[in-house]
């Protein structure tokens, strides 16, 4: 398998390096002018039509018969991805080992072999030669700076237990940690139909040993704070930074009811005074703490499970209402999505207003109504 992932950085290695310096320098300045970005996460991917798309480029199609969402040049940064999965494989690097690394270079360089980036930065991981990463030849290979990544990543300790972007900014410290999230389904889409066209790998390489974390572009599910208590705020919680403002204040205003008894029928008008119809149930906290954000929300959770529009538990953001318990249609529970994997609810008589984690809740469906 040495041998074979050695060949395929040969094969499609030495064509960037004929090419001349031209189009790679372009490509660079576009890539590390857009490294700081994070865009859209990419939740929607069709791993089925990757898959027919890669086995397309590796068959010899051109870049006009080619589309995959979030690559723009896919007959170049296939083939490199194509790499580093053999790379991975080669070395008997775990399935999430080698989705990391496909991460990686999505966000660095757009999987580009650049010439070009960052002070001293080159190739596809942006290595840095002064940072002993190997000779600037050496990193211009593919095949060595994808062995390098892996041996680097290797290296971390419990690796397989973080997050796809915590184990790759272990290994790069970037100025940009939160970036490498948003290109994880792109990656795990792409390892999938890679590896699968290799002979003896057709689900992956390499064995999975401990459990995937969430990603930070997928939903987190909150285990990462192991038990919460009733109406405490887990240690090391804040509202995201880029959360809507106007969720932001409406999680702020339903925290500062942490605690307060639940009380069905309770309008949540005045949750910490005497009179308790002036307490909160479930739907009622989700008004009121909209309600101070400037937003009308109606009173039912029967009725919020309407407002705003649909979203995926996948790709939840901070303000999201979920619901559960009943049906989809007619849910009977409503809590606010507070990001990290954390949830914000009153839950049912004889318990306070808490937070709880996203894996405690069956989710049967979720709105974003700003």
């Amino acid at each position: 398998m040495k041998a074979l992932a050695a060949g395929i950085g040969a094969v499609f290695l030495s064509p960037l390096l004929i090419a001349g310096t031209g189009m790679t320098l372009a490509a660079s300045a576009e890539a590390v002018q857009t490294t700081g970005s994070v865009s859209n996460c990419l939740t929607d991917i069709d791993a089925g039509k990757v898959a027919d798309q890669v086995t397309k480029i590796l068959d010899g199609a051109s870049g006009e018969e080619v589309r995959v969402e979030g690559l723009d040049l896919p007959t170049e940064q296939i083939p490199h991805a194509q790499t580093i999965v053999a790379t991975g494989i080669s070395l008997d690097v775990p399935k999430k080992g080698q989705i990391i690394a496909l991460a990686t270079a999505m966000q660095e360089s757009r999987l580009r072999n650049l010439n070009y980036g960052d002070r001293d930065s080159l190739g596809l991981f942006q290595q840095r030669p002064s940072q002993g990463w190997g000779t600037a030849q050496q990193i211009r290979d593919p095949v060595y700076a994808s062995e390098r990544f892996y041996k680097a990543l290797l290296a971390v300790d419990g690796w397989q237990q973080m997050t796809v972007t915590q184990a790759a900014q272990a290994v790069q410290k970037s100025g940009f940690p939160d970036a490498y999230a948003q290109w994880e389904p792109l990656a795990t889409a792409l390892q999938k139909a890679i590896a699968a066209t290799f002979p003896g790998n057709s689900d992956s390489s390499g064995k999975d040993t401990g459990a995937a974390a969430p990603s930070g572009c997928s939903t987190q599910d909150g285990s990462q704070y192991g038990p919460i208590p009733e109406g405490a705020v887990p240690t090391g919680y804040s509202i995201p930074k880029d959360a809507d403002p106007r969720a932001r204040t409406a999680i702020d205003w339903a925290m500062h009811q942490l605690g307060t008894m639940y009380q069905w029928g309770g309008s949540c008008t005045a949750p910490h005074g005497p009179d308790p119809m002036g307490r909160c149930d479930c739907s009622s906290l989700m008004q009121q703490a909209y309600a101070k954000a400037g937003i009308q929300l109606t009173r039912t959770t029967y009725t919020q499970v309407n407002e705003g529009k649909a979203v995926s538990v996948k790709a939840l953001k901070p303000g999201d209402l979920i619901f559960s318990r009943g049906t989809a249609a007619r849910p009977e529970h409503v809590g606010m999505y507070m990001g990290e994997g954390l949830v914000i609810e009153a839950p049912r008589t004889g318990r306070p207003v808490r937070i709880t984690p996203l894996k405690d809740w069956d989710v049967l469906a979720a709105r974003r109504v700003l």
